[in-house]
C-alpha cells in the first residue's frame, strides 16, 4: 500500500525543506543556498571515494548551479558595488574550480571551494538579523 520507508522519509524531507524556504527571510535562505551548496560538495567528496561518477558529477553539477543560478544570481552589482563585483568574480572561481574537480576527479578542488564556501557561510551568518539588532542595541 505505501511504498519504501525511505521514500516517505524523502518526502518529508521535502516538504519541511520547501516549508523552510517559503517561511525564510532573505537572510536565511541565502544561509539556505550555502548549504545546499556545501551538502552537494560533501555528497561529490562522498561519490569520489566511492568511485561513483555519475553521482559525483550530478552533485558537482548542483552545487554549480545553487552558487551561479542562486548566490551569484542574488547580487545587485549596482547597490553592493565593489563588494558584489569581488563576490560574483569568486563565485566563478569557485564554479571554474568545481568543473575542474569534475573533470579531473580532484578533492583538493573540492575542499577549495568547500573552504570558500564555509568561509563565506561563516561570515553572512555573522551579520545576520540578530547581529544587527545586537549591533544597534
Amino acid at each position: 500500500m505505501f511504498g519504501p520507508s525511505t521514500n516517505r522519509a524523502s518526502a518529508y524531507a521535502k516538504v519541511g525543506m520547501e516549508t523552510g524556504v517559503t517561511s525564510a527571510d532573505p537572510h536565511k535562505l541565502i544561509l539556505m543556498l550555502f548549504d545546499g551548496a556545501l551538502l552537494s560538495i560533501a555528497g561529490a567528496r562522498a561519490a569520489l571515494e566511492r568511485k561513483d561518477i555519475p553521482a559525483k558529477g550530478m552533485a558537482i553539477s548542483k552545487a554549480i548551479e545553487i552558487i551561479a543560478s542562486g548566490l551569484d544570481a542574488c547580487l545587485d552589482l549596482e547597490a553592493g558595488g565593489e563588494l558584489a563585483m569581488r563576490l560574483s568574480a569568486l563565485y566563478e572561481y569557485m564554479t571554474d574550480r568545481l568543473l575542474y574537480a569534475n573533470l579531473h576527479n580532484n578533492q583538493a578542488a573540492l575542499d577549495e571551494v568547500a573552504g570558500l564556501l564555509g568561509g563565506l557561510r561563516e561570515s553572512w551568518e555573522a551579520i545576520g538579523p540578530q547581529a544587527r539588532s545586537a549591533a544597534r542595541g
